[in-house]
């Protein structure tokens, strides 16, 4: 299993001074992230496959041990403030539940009756998108989980960091980065799992692009809950619409703090014509602020 294997350019790790040490650390993330580009096509095809079923209202499910499952639920997590993805169209089955996130719980990975409950539990179904992660691409929980969610219907993507390994074989779309050994043998903490955040960044941000939720590079789907994201939100309208600050920030308030509908205000229409406006262009802002554009001569 390449992730275990011993690496002997690191041998003397713990002889290496403290910038030769780092210099060679990082050597081997960079590495690592470099093998992400063969996997892109994989992930193009995942995605594309994914998102008509999420916007048919399926859930994003996240599966995982260890440190995968830790990385798993820091990208799910994330997709409610950023695209202000619905908290309940996101799920998680981490083995040793949600105590594991905190203590590592070694044994939990080999409960495969456990991942089968959570995904019987989660009531996977043909809408339902469920990516499993882990770098061995063998752990028996992860691997049950994708079976299992594939047998109800859902379309299942694995991320693993080891070639020909089982659970690439367990899933619809198999992503293999091929990061080969750790500079600690065995320790995927490091660049295994930096490059299974990537491809988690890589995976739900092109998805949320396509379900019409990112403009012009913005987060135009954001809910500002807090001081720092009104500010954002208003430079976010004045960038759409040329409005000035005052202008940009009354609109939100009518608007109910929702940027696509402020953008839209600002053209004139009112929250009722923008709200169906933006439900008739199935919310691409693009489309919306095409059709609200005056005719050329």
């Amino acid at each position: 299993m390449a992730t275990e294997d011993i690496d002997p350019r690191y041998a003397d790790l713990d002889l290496w001074s403290n910038s030769e040490a780092l210099r060679a650390l990082y050597e081997s993330q960079v590495e690592g992230l470099a093998r992400v580009s063969s996997a892109l096509p994989a992930i193009a095809t995942a995605v594309e496959q994914a998102v008509p079923r999420l916007r048919a209202g399926g859930r994003l499910i996240y599966a995982g041990a260890g440190t995968s499952a830790r990385i798993a639920v820091q990208d799910g997590a994330e997709l409610a403030p950023t695209f202000n993805w619905p908290r309940q169209r996101v799920a998680f089955a981490i083995a040793g539940d949600e105590a594991a996130l905190l203590q590592a719980m070694e044994g939990a990975e080999d409960q495969t009756a456990s991942a089968q409950a959570r995904m019987s539990q989660l009531g996977v179904d043909a809408n339902d998108v469920v990516i499993g992660l882990a770098a061995s691409g063998e752990t028996a929980y992860t691997i049950a989980a994708l079976e299992s969610a594939r047998a109800g219907g859902a379309l299942t993507i694995g991320v693993a960091n080891t070639p020909n390994a089982s659970l690439l074989k367990a899933c619809d779309h198999p992503i293999l980065i091929d990061t080969g050994a750790e500079a600690i043998a065995g320790s995927t903490r490091l660049k295994a799992g930096t490059t299974q955040k990537v491809v988690l960044n890589l995976i739900s941000t092109l998805i949320m692009v396509r379900l019409n939720r990112v403009y012009r590079g913005l987060m135009v789907d954001m809910r500002p809950t807090n001081a720092k994201l009104r500010r954002r939100a208003a430079r976010m309208v004045m960038s759409i619409s040329g409005a000035s600050q005052e202008t940009a920030e009354q609109a939100l308030a009518t608007a109910g703090d929702d940027v696509k509908l402020a953008a839209l205000l600002v053209r004139g229409l009112d929250r009722a014509a923008a709200q169906s406006l933006l439900d008739k262009h199935d919310g691409n802002l693009r489309s919306a602020l095409d059709e609200t554009a005056p005719a050329s001569r």
